[in-house]
């Protein structure tokens, strides 16, 4: 992938002669009035995204226009890597973007740079998924269980076992890529190769070890997500775990088949935030609020109706300017189906949530299981109490902002107080929930007692 940063310019700069004139129209009188939240102290922003279907509701809210609603005139800008985005959120050159949901925490606990990223809003739920190549498919498949004539899914890490022993027995290692250490996909795919019994690792900084691979039966490496299929098709990994489109467009492509979607990892967990610094929204409340407003109306229109809108969101990201890739791919796991083998497409409607039964609040719960898996697997080095992770939990999820964003919008009469949970009684901690591939229950309570549930993994005051 090359370093070139493609851009979609919202407001003036995209705009022909009268420029300045139709800008301060929009800043004065064009925006929604507001009682409770002021004009934007800044209206001109760019916003980083890294090329997966879930950067959806930035560009929904570009072009429908919502970021002008509020006064915002918004650039909306593709990042190599998730790591050159947050860096340049951290310098101040991005105003704020897509990211992993476990990267404002990285900052906080200081596994990532040091730093305070704050998210008022939560882009996407579920969404990824882990494929393997034709080749290892192929010796998973003779121990996957079939029903109705077609492999079970969910399937479990433990039919990769075989594969791992063969490896071994030929001297090599068995490679599979994610894209970003502090990221879900790095999380996930340990979480459903550990649940098989296979044990990914762990990461040792006191030991100055951040391959993250100490104790690992298999090895995980960073690949940006536009080449995951490129990567695997050169015989460099076996396999991945990435958003989409990528695991779609290694079935389209017929070099790979997706083994398992997220959602059967971890239910309506948190995937993609948005993440500002802490200073900007110190700086920008006003902002930081009308940029929220924005991305709740595009998160509810593309759930809107049964996902009626999803078509039309598909064509939107399809454009070089965004995901730039074919309509056909992305839409096998847009419009509520999910394509495994090829032409064995199976009903997944909960594959992308962005706004339904979630809303796209920040949850502390989801902040939570995130910081479990940054300590089962050695991210965070020591032990710490419960209390410790709600704390961690409140300095990088901010469902405050959201509140106030929310309940803007049904002062507008945008949208109604129906359109959400009692927002006043929210305590932001979802119910207990089990694991769909272990049964272990998830109390965002008790963080301690889920990170003991687990047979693989650090545990207690363990340190690798």
């Amino acid at each position: 992938m090359t370093g070139r940063h493609e851009s979609r310019t919202c407001g003036w700069r995209a705009r022909a002669a009268g420029i300045l004139g139709i800008c301060a129209a929009g800043l004065l009188a064009g925006a929604p009035a507001s009682a409770a939240v002021g004009e934007p102290e800044r209206w001109e922003l760019k916003f980083g995204f890294i090329k997966l279907t879930d950067m959806v509701p930035l560009a929904v809210a570009y072009e429908r226009g919502y970021f002008e609603d509020e006064g915002l005139y918004v650039t909306l800008e593709a990042q190599a890597n998730w790591k050159v985005l947050f860096d340049r959120v951290l310098s101040g050159e991005l105003d704020g973007a897509h990211m992993l949901a476990p990267m404002p925490l990285g900052a906080a606990t200081g596994v990532l740079t040091k730093s305070e990223i704050v998210t008022p809003f939560t882009l996407s739920y579920n969404g990824a998924g882990i494929t393997v190549s034709n080749a290892v498919w192929a010796e998973m498949k003779k121990t996957v269980p079939f029903e109705d004539g077609k492999p079970k899914h969910p399937v479990s890490a433990a039919a990769l076992k075989p594969v791992l022993e063969s490896y071994k027995a030929q001297g090599r290692t068995f490679n599979l890529a994610m894209t970003f250490p502090v990221g879900t996909h790095n999380y996930h795919l340990r979480y459903w190769l550990a649940a098989g019994g296979i044990n990914p690792g762990v990461y040792a900084p006191q030991k100055d070890d951040s391959s993250g691979s100490l104790g690992a039966e298999a090895m995980l490496s960073v690949v940006p997500p536009p080449q995951m299929v490129p990567t695997m098709e050169a015989g460099t990994t076996a396999g991945y775990c990435v958003g989409e489109p990528w695991n779609q467009q290694a079935v389209t492509k017929g070099l790979g088949v997706p083994v398992i979607t997220s959602e059967n990892i971890w239910t309506d967990g948190a995937d993609k935030v948005f993440g500002m610094t802490g200073e900007f929204v110190q700086k920008n409340p006003n902002t930081t609020v009308r940029v929220v407003k924005a991305l709740i109306r595009a998160s509810y229109w593309l759930d809107e109706n049964g996902n009626a809108n999803r078509p039309e969101a598909v064509k939107i990201i399809a454009r070089p300017a965004y995901v730039g890739a074919d309509e056909k791919v992305i839409a096998n796991s847009m419009t509520g189906t999910f394509e495994f083998e090829k032409g064995d497409k199976r009903p997944v409607p909960d594959f992308n949530k962005f706004f339904r039964g979630q809303y796209g609040i920040p949850y502390y719960s989801d902040a939570i299981w995130w910081l479990t898996q940054m300590r089962r697997w050695g991210h965070i080095t020591e032990h710490q109490p419960d209390s410790w992770y709600l704390e961690t939990a409140k300095k990088a999820f901010r469902p405050d902002i959201y509140v106030a964003a929310a309940k803007e919008l049904i002062a507008d009469g945008v949208m109604q107080a129906s359109d959400f949970p009692d927002l006043d009684k929210a305590t932001f901690i979802k119910a207990p929930q089990a694991g769909p591939l272990d049964g272990i229950v998830y109390d965002g309570t008790q963080p301690n007692a889920y990170i003991d549930s687990f047979a693989i993994g650090l545990k207690g005051s363990a340190q690798p």
